[in-house]
């Protein structure tokens, strides 16, 4: 998601995998380097005429067709078979490799590459479920990765990636209403929280452990926390009670206002769009920036719609796709990584044409024929320019995201 979006994906994996993290992991750790691979001619030889199975999201036709244009391009250009695995639940892949690891499984594993980010970054990691060198950084197209201006390029959810993964798209929460119904829309949790009390029934979020549902709560709860700074560290029990407080007094404030009077909540982003298609709501939101030109494009929300984010900022994130320990064909799931990082396959994911994902690249510093793909793109009437995107708040650590969701299914699920 995500998902993606940033990776639509939670982890149902036990809390405690994510206490193990180390505490000192910095913020925003420098990317460990090295210039692997040494020879990428090697490496493509090495790729030519294998098979990789890529376990991505398959939730999203764009993103499905998408994926199947990287799949031609892996073949034509490389003589890689790619396959889509579809899955809906990263963490269940996760489980998957960790079961082959307990099991003896390694090498030929069912996974070559998985697309990733958060909590399953750190369940993978934590378990030694990842290629045990970096990589990352010696795929030649890294070099036009912004690691300076997008940060989050090399620390996943405050965590270091340290060349395990490789970058592939950007995602931040962008909300969206009907200009001609509400041509003043709330620019901050406080204002929509107002909004919502004095329009009852036209606000909703999905329901956590969906990944647009729970971002909206790590929103919620990185503008009220006392101390952000705790929550960019693994969970402490009291630090928890402390930030959580406010979060769920504000919910519980909130909730009687909502759609249904917060008895009932959307499954998913699809649902929620579709209750603003229907006129049941007057506010949706995403984690992709160009989600909504995206549904005006496909004809699900009228073109009067547009997108806003908090004057604070909202929250963003990196997705990345990695490799298991066990892959079979690792230089072919590098040759894939790698090409997902050219400027052709990020300019096309960046077009809400095709997807509408965000680059990683940095744009200002391509030329040429690399610059022009970007120049071309008509990000749409409704997606915000990078300007108006605005601050993108850091994801808390993973541990934080895990102890929310339970506490939030405890209180309201019920």
């Amino acid at each position: 998601m995500a998902m993606m979006t940033g990776t639509p994906s939670r982890s149902c994996l036990d809390r405690r995998t994510f206490l193990g993290v180390a505490a000192g992991f910095a913020m925003l750790p420098a990317l460990r380097a090295r210039a692997a691979p040494a020879d990428w001619a090697a490496t493509l030889e090495a790729a030519r005429g294998k098979t990789i199975y890529w376990h991505a999201w398959g939730g999203d036709p764009r993103i499905n067709d998408y994926i199947g244009w990287v799949t031609q391009r892996a073949q034509a250009r490389f003589d890689v078979t790619l396959k889509h695995v579809k899955v809906d639940d990263t963490a269940n892949v996760v489980q998957a490799v960790l079961a082959e690891k307990a099991a003896g499984v390694v090498t030929n594993g069912s996974v070559d590459l998985v697309w990733i980010n958060g909590e399953n970054f750190a369940a993978m990691r934590q378990n030694g479920l990842l290629q045990a060198e970096p990589w990352a950084a010696g795929l030649p197209n890294f070099r036009f990765v912004d690691t300076t201006g997008k940060p989050t390029t090399v620390s996943d959810f405050t965590i270091p990636t340290d060349g395990l993964e490789a970058p592939w798209g950007m995602a931040q929460l962008v909300f969206f209403h009907d200009s001609a119904v509400l041509a003043d829309p709330p620019r901050s949790l406080r204002a929509l929280v107002e909004w919502t009390k004095a329009n009852p029934g036209r606000f909703t979020y999905p329901a956590p452990p969906d990944f647009v549902g729970s971002t909206f709560l790590k929103q919620v709860m990185v503008d009220l926390a006392p101390d952000t700074s705790v929550l960019y560290r693994p969970l402490d029990p009291a630090a928890f009670t402390s930030a959580s407080a406010g979060v769920f007094a504000l919910l519980d404030d909130m909730h009687p206002h909502l759609w249904r009077q917060g008895r009932t909540f959307p499954v998913n982003y699809t649902a929620l769009r579709q209750l603003m298609s229907d006129g049941e709501i007057d506010i949706a939101f995403a984690f992709n920036p160009a989600a909504a030109s995206n549904a005006i494009a496909a004809g699900e929300l009228p073109d009067t719609v547009r997108s806003f984010v908090f004057d604070g900022g909202t929250i963003g994130n990196t997705h990345f796709v990695a490799i298991p320990f066990n892959s079979g064909a690792p230089e072919a799931a590098m040759v894939v990584a790698d090409f997902l990082l050219s400027p052709e396959a990020q300019a096309r994911k960046q077009d809400p044409a095709i997807w509408g994902d965000p680059t990683v690249l940095d744009v200002a510093a391509l030329d040429g024929e690399d610059a022009a793909r970007f120049a071309a793109i008509d990000l749409g009437p409704a997606t915000p320019t990078p300007s108006e995107l605005g601050r993108a708040l850091p994801e808390p650590h993973p541990s934080w995201m895990e102890a929310m969701e339970a506490e939030w299914l405890r209180r309201y699920s019920a």
